[in-house]
């Protein structure tokens, strides 16, 4: 990788722009992996209703017993990374290339990224509903409210739901006269990178770059998606043996799981292939 030394040029450094996480606010942690790597999740069925009767000894009909499913989630996602910044070029480039300031960088610009779209692919991948339909500034609101009836149905309460977005879906649907007439894209800023709501879902815009293939936008349950991060450790070594300067070492253990018996509260749609 080259090195840029400051020679004539002020003491600055050009950052590029980045952006904190936009999913930790549509997913949840409510599974302890701590000390163990695999964790299984047990959903049990209901009974179904009878008529109750006064002959007989079965009067509240015929018991059955009742079965149970396990899912079983295993952390698979085990990341690295390492870089070195010799006290040299540190001191060469005005002290541009501080430790301290590449590993923020480094987390800001590739780690969260990284696990937000992990964990959208996953989330897309395990969705119990997928409709698959070109849009246009006409169709875009009717599309979301497809979604938010689809959740209906299946019994998920909105109010817990976040929509991520992508660029494409943000500006149709800001197009979509039936939205202006009828949404309520309020500015609201309570979760981060959040750009507004629709029909009280928080709807969060995302890059292209983050986003599944084709998917125009995804309406999930916070409590259908568990993410963990068991691990997230960052070291700063000061003059290891073998280099005069600094050693950045960083270590992120992380995964995200659909939860079987919820996979109903995500609804994903799909552009036409």
């Amino acid at each position: 990788m080259a090195i840029n030394y400051a020679s004539k040029y002020a003491q600055k450094i050009d950052e590029r722009f980045a952006r904190e996480s936009i999913t930790d606010n549509a997913v949840n942690n409510d599974y302890d992996f701590v000390g163990a790597k695999t964790v299984n999740v047990y959903s049990v069925p209901t009974a179904s209703m009878n008529d109750y009767t006064v002959k007989g000894t079965a009067r509240y009909g015929t018991p059955a017993e009742l079965d149970n499913t396990v899912q079983e989630m295993t952390m698979s996602k085990d990341r690295s990374f390492t870089f070195t910044i010799d006290r040299g070029t540190f001191s060469d480039t005005q002290m541009a290339n501080a430790a301290g300031l590449a590993l923020q960088r480094q987390i800001r610009e590739v780690i969260v990224p990284e696990i937000d779209k992990y964990r959208l692919d996953k989330m897309c991948a395990g969705a119990g509903k997928t409709e698959t339909k070109a849009l246009t500034a006409s169709t875009a609101y009717d599309a979301f409210l497809a979604g938010t009836t689809a959740l209906i149905d299946a019994n998920v309460t909105l109010s817990e739901c976040v929509a991520v977005v992508s660029s494409d879906f943000y500006r149709l649907i800001k197009e979509d006269a039936a939205f202006i007439r009828n949404g309520d894209m309020a500015q609201e800023t309570l979760i981060k990178g959040q750009v507004g709501m629709i029909d009280g879902i928080a709807v969060i815009a995302a890059p292209k770059s983050l986003m599944p293939e084709n998917v125009q936008f995804v309406i999930a349950a916070k409590s259908a998606v568990t993410a963990p991060v068991k691990l997230a450790e960052y070291k700063i070594h000061d003059n290891p043996p073998g280099i005069n300067g600094w050693l950045v070492e960083g270590r992120v253990y992380y995964d995200a799981f659909v939860l079987e018996s919820k996979k109903n509260g995500i609804y994903v749609h799909k552009s036409a292939e």
